[in-house]
């Protein structure tokens, strides 16, 4: 029927159900798959640019808390007198929260809706933070950091769930494809703030400025950000119902394959940005300068591809055909990467190094928003909990492969390398393992009557 000047195909980017490729999830208990209601559909397309940018700060604000606190190591070892590796346990704290409280949150937002959990996970935030910043000692400092990435994870899946509720399809990647765009700054700027910071205060000053940016996001959401899930898409149940949503969804060969392939691909990222201040500073003699110019430059290469991916190529190109090309490439340059770190080529420079990385980065922003948008588009009955194992799976994966970047000691880069291609090489075998997508036609979405 018509609704606004728009048929019903148009509206949400929907795809009839005789078009679309998705199988029921074993042992799940369907919800009527009911868009939101038009009303709130219609809002947050008004506001659609608002949206965009509540959404883009709840998936930043997790790295911010990681990135801005890295240059202020050094002084949380003095101030607390305690060794180095016991104050690298706030970062390990709160990257372990970051991937259990997805798992929490997720199948929370899923049965009380996205506003309740997502706030109460901000304001928990806040308060932590704020403790954080009165720490005392390191045990608590590290106590409090599990609680502010636990919090922090509401943002991150409920952000995803938020997505997949408004979007479907072509606009659901495209979406993906402009949250990489605000989110993929922030591990860019984070250092760099938090340096600054350091100059006008210690490292307490950081905790006190990430806890001001939270409140402020706790009134944005608040105020702007209105739930999606209306009450008869919700499940009802507790914790078993939750697992048994969950197993469905692990149960589903296609969906598991999906997120396999983005925890993997985001684990070849996680190497990168473990092991490049060594391999670019140490071994090949770059100064802090050059690799902050380098690290840009490669943000920058993964936030373009990922535009022109939303941009351009989704719509036009199968996701499942950009996403294969994408983690080829990836497993290229990996390949390329391992080569010309083990002296196969002979010695060389940085420059080839940087350019193998860059291509790498670059790739990135073909593999990750498509993969999520895929993973997601299966699962519009428990979106939350859905992007809760994907998150979940690609914090946990990347927290396995970053400490071996290390494992061969400071003279070499070979091991970042080695886990780089191993992680890409995975990634692919999941995508075609699994997915298998020459085996169905993955649907396009057909353009909106008037647009």
């Amino acid at each position: 029927m018509p609704d606004g000047g728009r048929t019903t195909e148009g509206r949400k980017g929907h795809i009839p159900p005789e078009q679309r490729r998705s199988a029921p999830i074993p042992e799940q208990r369907q919800a009527p798959q009911q868009a939101p209601p038009q009303d709130q559909v219609a809002g947050a397309r008004r506001a659609g640019l608002l949206v965009t940018l509540v959404l883009g700060g709840l998936t930043a604000l997790p790295p911010l808390s990681m990135d801005m606190y890295l240059p202020a190591l050094p002084e949380v070892t003095r101030s607390l007198n305690s060794p180095a590796a016991t104050v690298q346990i706030t970062l390990t704290a709160c990257l372990a929260g970051m991937a259990l409280g997805q798992i929490v949150v997720g199948p929370m937002s899923d049965k009380w809706g996205r506003r309740r959990p997502l706030l109460l996970g901000m304001i928990v935030y806040v308060l932590a933070t704020a403790i954080c910043a009165l720490a005392p000692t390191t045990e608590l400092l590290i106590g409090f950091r599990l609680l502010q990435g636990l919090a922090g994870a509401a943002g991150i899946v409920i952000a995803r769930a938020v997505v997949r509720d408004l979007y479907d399809g072509v606009e659901m990647a495209r979406f993906f494809s402009t949250l990489m765009l605000i989110s993929g700054v922030a591990p860019v700027i984070a250092p760099v703030i938090g340096g600054q910071v350091l100059r006008l205060t210690d490292w307490r000053g950081i905790f006190a400025v990430l806890t001001v940016v939270g409140v402020i996001l706790t009134l944005v959401v608040w105020k702007w950000l209105h739930e999606t899930l209306p009450p008869e898409r919700r499940h009802s149940g507790g914790t078993v119902a939750a697992l048994r949503t969950m197993r469905g969804l692990i149960a589903d060969r296609i969906f598991t394959g999906y997120m396999l392939a983005g925890g993997l691909a985001f684990a070849a990222l996680f190497a990168y940005v473990a092991a490049s201040p060594f391999v670019v500073q140490e071994i090949y003699g770059a100064s802090p300068q050059t690799f902050s110019l380098l690290f840009g430059v490669n943000s920058i290469g993964l936030i373009t591809v990922g535009q022109i991916n939303g941009k351009v190529l989704v719509g036009r190109v199968s996701m499942d055909r950009v996403l294969g090309f994408g983690l080829m490439v990836i497993t290229v340059a990996a390949l390329a990467l391992l080569l010309m770190t083990s002296g196969v080529f002979g010695s060389v420079g940085l420059f080839p190094v940087a350019a193998a990385l860059f291509v790498l980065m670059s790739a990135m922003g073909l593999a990750m928003p498509n993969t999520n948008a895929s993973a997601l588009m299966r699962t519009p009955h428990a979106a939350g909990s859905a992007s809760a194992l994907i998150g979940t799976s690609s914090f946990l994966i990347g927290a396995i492969a970053s400490p071996l970047v290390g494992i061969a000691g400071e003279d070499t880069a070979v091991p970042m390398a080695v886990v780089q291609l191993v992680c890409a090489v995975g990634s692919l075998g999941c995508f075609l393992g699994f997915v298998r997508p020459w085996q169905h036609q993955q649907p396009r979405e057909r353009p909106a009557a008037g647009a």
